[in-house]
């Protein structure tokens, strides 16, 4: 029987279960995957944990994306085959499926097929970060050739997608952390991107020494807190700031004077807003796979473990050491 992580109750790590299941045939409009490589996400952790967009359904599995090789598909799929090299975009509620386990039950709109190039862990480590910071600067900000774009908790995955995707597009990110402790690791997986300490530095005195005085045009913020009203202010008159995480346990003040200042917006946003509408998913898909097969996008992998260490891989995603993704490898 393949074996999957389930957990019985809500918590910190430790209340995750490998446990040995009985193997499920994909139902109408599913694919059954045997899984290779998992990416692990912030989301996953607060749904563990109880504090997510959606509650878990006990016992309940859990995760995102993985990557590995179609291994059945159920009536009315179309596209795929079993042999197939795969991976699973965040497009589903975790409480219906989880992709933490050797075989894992997904619905066929979540699923793409990718290149033999592109290796199982990159795979399950790409399509989170990349398509929610695509469909931020590029399908909603009109992501443009000089504009400057604030990348708070720049050493997360998405922050470095983010920052390789405004690259790509002649933007100038300007990655953001709260100390010196990740500066050196954040320089080396992006050469020549400025980094700003929040913690040690005057952020608003920083972007405008970067920006000649201009501000920024976006700001891309998954943590939220006290800082908002920091970063409305290092914005350009007419800039956007997206929400996009809630990071910070304290709460989100509305930068009232400078939105009315500066004629700002401050949107919320998630993934699934692009992931629920085909149209612009299918775009979102095309941008990352064309991304990565011309070597503009590498996803930067933090740490891989293995499946049996799995409480010790969501240990180290709460740890905030990483600079990158942590991949869980499955099998050989």
């Amino acid at each position: 029987m393949p074996r999957l992580v389930r957990f019985h109750e809500t918590g910190a790590p430790e209340v995750l279960r490998i446990e040995d299941l009985p193997s499920r045939a994909p139902g109408e409009g599913e694919v059954r995957i045997r899984v290779r490589a998992i990416g692990l996400n912030r989301a996953e952790a607060m749904f563990r944990a109880g504090q997510y967009l959606e509650a878990p359904q006990l016992p309940s599995g859990l995760g995102y994306e993985a990557a590995g090789v179609v291994d059945a598909i159920g009536p009315g799929v179309t596209g795929f085959a079993p042999g197939q090299a795969v991976s699973t975009i965040p497009a589903f509620s975790m409480a219906q499926y989880g992709m933490y386990g050797e075989e894992v039950i997904t619905p066929v709109h979540a699923v793409v097929a990718h290149p033999d190039s592109l290796s199982f862990t990159d795979a399950a480590a790409c399509w989170m970060q990349y398509l929610t910071a695509w469909g931020a600067l590029v399908d909603i900000a009109e992501l443009r050739a000089g504009d400057a774009v604030l990348v708070p908790a720049a050493s997360s995955s998405v922050g470095l997608a983010a920052i390789q995707i405004c690259a790509a597009a002649g933007a100038k990110p300007i990655a953001l952390t709260r100390s010196g402790a990740k500066q050196a690791a954040l320089e080396q997986a992006v050469p020549g991107v400025p980094v700003i300490r929040t913690g040690e530095q005057d952020l608003i005195a920083e972007v405008n020494r970067l920006t000649n005085g201009k501000g920024a045009r976006i700001a891309f913020d998954p943590v939220g807190g006290p800082t908002v009203e920091k970063l409305a202010a290092a914005l350009a008159p007419g800039g956007i700031l997206f929400e996009y995480g809630a990071l910070s346990p304290d709460p989100t003040p509305f930068p009232l004077f400078a939105a009315l200042g500066k004629g700002l917006t401050m949107r919320g946003y998630t993934l699934f807003e692009i992931s629920r509408d085909p149209a612009r998913l299918e775009a979102g898909k095309r941008f990352v796979l064309d991304g990565l097969a011309a070597a503009r996008f590498k996803p930067v992998i933090a740490r891989f473990f293995r499946f049996d260490e799995i409480v010790a891989a969501h240990r180290y995603l709460e740890s905030n050491e990483q600079v990158g993704k942590i991949v869980v490898t499955v099998g050989d």
